[in-house]
């Protein structure tokens, strides 16, 4: 999905963030040809993958602001190291660094979305995404008597850091209720 096919979907009224994950989505299922020492996406408009993943990072960047990084982000793009045990094309899981049971871990969307209240309908499908990861993670940390899964958002529901996020922790007994 090029520049061209971007602009035919504002023009058809596809909100930003559905098309940026309309473009991660194409990126993922794209066919790939192995040249040596580069990698190289099939693309009617010739685009690399990189040229595509900026473009859908600008459309985020326009619909959420050009914010700071998050250390979320930095997680994202490789910057900052992490208990990566979960990785795709849509999101990735890690373990937390300041655990509150003895299983923690993050779901994160690797579109920095600041939180769970700036997402629309067109996000349906990547949240779905993002707890169906959270489940199966969940499985293979062992997680096989329960689990709480939370989402912090702004100010009064103690988000810390303004990338959204899923808590999935377990490994004890859950007390209530919870805040």
């Amino acid at each position: 999905m090029g520049g061209n096919m971007a602009v035919s979907m504002l023009a058809r009224g596809v909100s930003t963030r559905r098309m940026v994950f309309q473009m991660a989505t194409a990126l993922a299922l794209a066919p790939r040809i192995t040249v040596p020492h580069q990698m190289y996406s099939s693309d009617c408009d010739g685009n690399s993958d990189e040229v595509i993943k900026a473009k859908a990072a600008a459309s985020a960047r326009l619909r959420f602001g050009d914010r700071e990084p998050t250390i979320f982000s930095k997680i994202v793009d490789k910057s900052l190291p992490a208990d990566i045990i979960h990785e795709d094309d849509l999101c990735l899981a890690f373990r937390d660094v300041n655990p509150q049971a003895p299983k923690h871990f993050l779901v994160i969307p690797k579109v920095g979305i600041p939180g769970i209240s700036q997402v629309d309908d067109s996000d349906n499908e990547l949240l779905g995404h993002m707890m169906n990861v959270a489940r199966k993670t969940a499985v293979k940390e062992g997680l096989d008597n329960g689990y709480r899964v939370v989402i912090n958002d702004g100010p009064d529901g103690a988000q810390s850091v303004y990338h959204l996020h899923i808590h999935v922790m377990g490994g004890r007994q859950m007390g209530w209720p919870p805040g």
